[in-house]
């Protein structure tokens, strides 16, 4: 599983692990969450969501099938909730829900040649699956994470690294960029990033999504921003004079990622008027792998 070239491999300590098992975990799974869990059959990850009822992001991860179940990377801080909230919904279904992140170790790993799909006893390796130049995922368990990180032949970085590259490429994070229970998952780009199926059956929140997708616009998305200095890190207001217009969240030197009204943005450049935070002017822009753009309220956005 080694890489090869220039590449650089990320401990993110803030990641926690979820394991669902047993018979009727893939029917679980399936009927709760945004992504078609059915897409593992082809491919070794997926992104998806748990929603609230009103379609408002709860937990966010990615999903991996294992010999007996699924693992889902997730926000550390959240796994116990997220353990918490899929055994409300388990009812009779057959499935253990358990918390392993004190088994299991996450990291990062991007840069040089691509890394194929890789399985052996206690790790996985594979290609993140919201955006191929974000490199490849590790989970490991954490007797064997040394040897494992040793064998990518990557150069070992902070984890402010992997967040300076995430943050480069527009990708959001849950947590940083945008509010778990706040958030609707087309603001937080999972409808850009592969992290919704419109065409699986029902799951929690169902509506509400399909509901965004068809509208004419998205009010609200999280986007890169970029600034001539150094911004300050977030969470902070975004402005335009003194109207808050959304907030900014990661920041990586002069560049960062913003929940924004995108009509605000448009309106703001039409008129001349220059966005800040803490006094700092800022420009928003679109992610290289979106299909949105920042237009006016008659135009898509």
């Amino acid at each position: 599983m080694s890489a090869t070239g220039s590449s650089y491999v990320s401990v993110l300590k803030d990641r926690g692990v979820v394991s669902v098992t047993g018979p009727d975990a893939e029917k679980l799974l399936g009927g709760l969450v945004t992504n078609d869990i059915a897409l593992l059959e082809g491919a070794p990850a997926i992104y998806a969501a748990l929603l609230a009822p009103q379609g408002k992001i709860l937990f966010d991860f990615l999903v991996v099938k294992t010999a007996d179940g699924f693992l889902l990377d997730t926000a550390r801080d959240k796994a116990a909730d997220l353990v918490k909230r899929l055994s409300l919904y388990k009812l009779r279904a057959q499935a253990e829900i358990r918390d392993v992140s004190d088994t299991f170790s996450v990291a990062a790993l991007w840069g040089g040649t691509p890394v194929s799909y890789s399985e052996t006893k206690g790790s996985l390796i594979y290609s993140d699956p919201r955006l191929p130049a974000l490199g490849a995922r590790i989970l490991v368990e954490t007797t064997h994470f040394g040897d494992v990180l040793a064998a990518t032949n990557g150069a070992e970085v902070p984890s402010e690294a992997y967040h300076a590259h995430r943050i480069g490429l527009g990708v959001p994070e849950g947590g940083r960029d945008f509010a778990f229970g706040d958030t609707f998952p087309h603001e937080a780009l999972l409808d850009q990033l592969n992290g919704v199926s419109f065409s699986k059956g029902c799951y929690v929140g169902q509506e509400v999504v399909s509901r965004m997708q068809h509208r004419t616009t998205v009010r609200k998305r999280v986007v890169p921003v970029v600034a001539e200095q150094d911004l300050p890190a977030g969470p902070l207001p975004v402005l335009v004079g003194e109207a808050e217009i959304g907030r900014l969240g990661s920041v990586a030197g002069p560049r960062g990622l913003a929940l924004l009204r995108l009509d605000r943005v448009a309106e703001a450049r039409r008129d001349g008027v220059a966005l800040t935070v803490n006094g700092v002017k800022l420009a928003a822009e679109v992610p290289a792998f979106a299909t949105f753009e920042i237009g006016l309220p008659h135009e898509t956005a």
